[in-house]
């Protein structure tokens, strides 16, 4: 079994075949799927079809940067009427992106801290999100990393510096088809080796960063979550592991960061 922590199963790219996409992923040994909350009406999407398929689809609530313009207060008390629900495991995606500065730089910044105080109010795992913005989103979270039950920086596609970073604040680290692209993958496929099976995650972001190395891509592009056993062949051949022991290792992870039913860890 694999578990995908990071879905955008509410993005338009899925709104013709959408249950179709979650049968497949289960036929190639994808047995859950954690729905991205990007933004409120997102996060509302992915709570309710989280709901209607219990112990497959879970969901997070949050704002992404690139939205960080439209927080309000009544916002982040949906976030955390959604918080509430048992299909929601966790808060995000939420940080920074200084990339593309969808949203001023200081609204970011605004809308990351607040979604932090909340996940420490409510005592939820957080998604978190960074391009371009390592150093001031080091500072930030450092600050309430204490008061955190847990983080994990999904996507993630720096280089050793950065997970080193990553792990001295207990972060978990989500890894994606971005390892399996020799253009501009080959600093993360150096940092997979050092990151610690315990703190390591592997997700999809799709239907974004199809693995550039499938041998019989969708003429579409669009990535999918059967497609995970790929990247965790390919994670697996870089830390010297087994599918299968990498497989199980991240399973038991991601089942313990979300307090998935049946793991190790009790639900929140």
């Amino acid at each position: 079994m694999l578990i995908d922590i990071g879905v955008n199963l509410t993005a338009r790219a899925f709104d013709a075949d959408r249950d179709a996409v979650v049968s497949r992923a289960r036929e190639a040994g994808v047995d859950v799927l954690v729905i991205t909350g990007t933004d409120v009406d997102h996060s509302r999407e992915a709570a309710a079809l989280a709901a209607a398929q219990p112990g497959v689809l879970f969901a997070t609530a949050g704002i992404h940067p690139h939205h960080a313009s439209d927080y309000s207060e009544p916002a982040l008390n949906t976030l955390a009427e959604l918080a509430s629900e048992p299909s929601v495991v966790a808060l995000g995606e939420c940080g920074l992106d200084f990339n593309r500065d969808f949203s001023p730089r200081s609204d970011q910044e605004r809308c990351f801290e607040a979604q932090l105080e909340l996940a420490v109010a409510l005592k939820l795992p957080v998604f978190l999100h960074q391009r371009d913005a390592h150093e001031r989103f080091l500072a930030i979270l450092s600050r309430y990393r204490a008061g955190l039950v847990d983080a994990v920086a999904h996507c993630f596609t720096g280089g050793t510096e950065e997970v080193a970073a990553y792990l001295d604040l207990d972060l978990h680290i989500g890894v994606t088809g971005w390892v399996c692209d020799e253009r501009r993958g080959q600093a993360l496929r150096e940092a997979v080796e050092h990151i610690p099976d315990e703190r390591l995650m592997l997700e999809t972001d799709a239907p974004y960063l199809l693995p550039r190395d499938l041998p019989t891509p969708p003429k579409s592009r669009r990535n999918e979550p059967m497609f995970l056993p790929h990247i965790c062949r390919a994670v697996a051949r870089r830390r010297g592991q087994s599918e299968h022991t990498l497989a199980a290792a991240t399973t038991g992870t991601a089942s313990r960061f979300f307090a998935l039913p049946g793991s190790e860890t009790p639900p929140r």
